[in-house]
């Protein structure tokens, strides 16, 4: 019987003359994969198969075989050899050539990815067992999966362009798309979930809006907007969508905004008057503070971006104030962006001292400005070779410690810092610790690093320090969890085609891209000696067919 408390259902009997059931082939099997992993097991296997083959030497003709052979190689001209060894080579670079493109496009070997996925099993590899219940050997393991799981999520980016007035005028220009299919389909996602409610059915306008959301046409989004305005003229999400894709310019966009924060205000101020405890009304009351939210912030921003940065800060200052609750925003990031515009340092360290807690969530904006702030204070004076004199200061050390700190939240910041890498426009979805992090980030502030006098000097001869404290940064880290594994292939999601996305930790080559090379190589020279010396060929060809013949028979 069954364990009653084992919460299992006990295995079906097999049915009696049954011997070749999969099960039994299955532990047969696993046996034989064990059995084969044991290395005098292997030896043995080997010398048995030696010594089949010489006991079948004589049943198999190998003697009389491989003289015909030996006759047929010697009546081989050299156009064959130099045909042979060109078609070799030729071949083998073509594999050389698919190896390297699947390895950049991939991060891994065709070859290995193969032979791991389909020809292990088969040759009685080991495969990964189900876990067991009541085990919990693994769990650290588990614990930091989760964690990468939790650091690869996708966040919205809190300086994100206005699709009409830059990134439409980037591609204008450019002829280039910089947003992808696949952050765009997230902002639309993030639309519908802002913007649009349960109770949307109740009026024509919102009706409409919440199709225009979905469309993917940025044409038919426009037209819907205006579809929107015409059944109600105080349709705030319509102007938000008139505001982001319709206006060309920053002004343009402001004053969408403004009429968008009109209406918004309104809306708010009845659905906070008229707020029955029922699901529908709370839904409906969560949306119109994110739409008012939203509108608030976007104008803040086009403050920012139109020069008055004090109005911008107070703007900032009094949402922050308005709505402490919606902290996930990171609201926090367009301000301190805003004050170092204004050098304002002692509320950029304000501003660090209520976010950068240790049971807040951590950016590139907070870590590398807190290290810009500790690099002020001595990065005019610093200089490497009086450092290796007389040794670091204690600021000196707080400085480098903090670079140390922010390069390994995300260590692809520095290259864009020190511009060792170009710079793109900042797709509207970030990867935390990724690529798209610091592109993001390093649009907004490197402005700020250069206005500092030292600051990049200072991160240029100290950065790479960083990675002789994490040798293994995927497994262990010293400030923070393990770098993700994850980051390359979402970044390459969110960033365009055009950008040579930002790796780490840098992967070594595989095997068989050596293999190729090396395959490549030698059959190419192969080629050309026997091209260039073809009687000289034959005859080595001859001599190495007569020396293994009597070796083998």
């Amino acid at each position: 019987m069954a364990d009653s408390g084992s919460g299992e259902a006990a295995p079906a009997a097999q049915p009696e003359g049954s011997a070749c059931t999969p099960g039994r082939w299955e532990r047969l099997r696993r046996r034989g994969a064990g059995l084969a992993a044991v290395p005098w097991a292997r030896a043995l296997g080997l010398l048995a198969a030696l010594g089949l083959l010489y006991w079948l030497r004589v049943p198999l003709r190998l003697r009389d075989n491989l003289a015909a052979v030996t006759v047929f190689l010697s009546t081989l001209t050299p156009k064959f050899y130099v045909a042979l060894t060109g078609t070799s080579s030729l071949i083998s670079g073509l594999i050389f050539i698919f190896e390297w493109w699947y390895f950049q496009k991939h991060g891994t070997s065709f070859i290995e990815q193969v032979s791991v996925s389909h020809l292990r099993p088969l040759i009685g590899g080991v495969e990964n067992s189900p876990p067991v219940p009541g085990f919990s050997d693994n769990n650290g393991e588990n614990e930091t999966n989760r964690q990468n799981l939790s650091e690869c999520k996708v966040w919205r980016n809190p300086l994100n362009l206005f699709r009409g007035a830059e990134y439409s005028r980037y591609t204008w220009v450019t002829g280039k798309e910089p947003l992808t299919y696949y952050d765009m389909n997230l902002s639309a996602q993030d639309h519908q979930t802002f913007f649009t409610c349960d109770t949307d059915s109740l009026r024509p306008s919102d009706t409409v809006m919440q199709k225009a959301w979905r469309e993917r046409n940025p044409q038919a989004r426009i037209k819907a907007a205006y579809q929107a305005l015409e059944l109600n003229n105080d349709c705030a999400t319509a102007y938000v969508l008139l505001a982001e894709e319709e206006a060309t310019t920053i002004t343009d966009a402001e004053k969408y905004f403004k009429q968008a924060l009109k209406a918004g205000e309104t809306v708010f101020r009845k659905s906070q008057h008229c707020h029955p405890q029922n699901s529908q009304h709370e839904a409906q009351l969560r949306r119109d503070t994110n739409v008012l939210v939203y509108v608030k912030r976007r104008l803040a921003m086009c403050a920012r971006k139109l020069g008055r940065i004090k109005e911008a800060v107070k703007m900032m200052r009094d949402l922050m104030k308005e709505f402490p609750l919606l902290s996930m925003l990171n609201i926090h990031e367009n301000l301190l962006e805003a004050l170092l515009e204004l050098q304002a340092y002692a509320d950029v360290q304000a501003v660090l001292a209520k976010y950068d807690d240790i049971s807040l969530p951590k950016s590139a904006a907070i870590c590398y400005t807190a290290a810009l702030l500790k690099a002020r204070a001595v990065s005019d004076r610093f200089s490497p070779e009086t450092a290796s004199r007389r040794g670091l200061s204690t600021a000196e050390i707080n400085a480098v410690e903090a670079i140390h700190r922010a390069v390994e939240f995300n260590p692809h910041v520095p290259k864009y810092l020190l511009e060792m890498k170009s710079l793109i426009l900042p797709p509207e979805h970030i990867l935390k610790r990724g690529d798209s992090e610091a592109v993001a980030y390093a649009f907004f502030h490197l402005q700020h690093w250069k206005r500092i006098e030292g600051a990049l000097n200072l991160l240029h001869c100290t950065w790479e320090g960083t990675f002789r404290m994490i040798p293994y940064p995927l497994e262990k880290g010293h400030l923070f969890y393990p770098y993700p594994s994850c980051t390359e292939t979402a970044d390459r999601e969110l960033l365009p085609t055009f950008h040579d996305v930002s790796v780490y930790p840098q992967k070594e080559l595989p095997f068989f891209i050596h293999f190729t090379a090396g395959l490549c190589s030698f059959s190419a020279m192969l080629a050309v000696l026997t091209h260039q010396f073809p009687e000289l060929m034959v005859i080595f060809a001859k001599a190495i067919s007569i020396v293994s013949s009597p070796g083998l028979a």
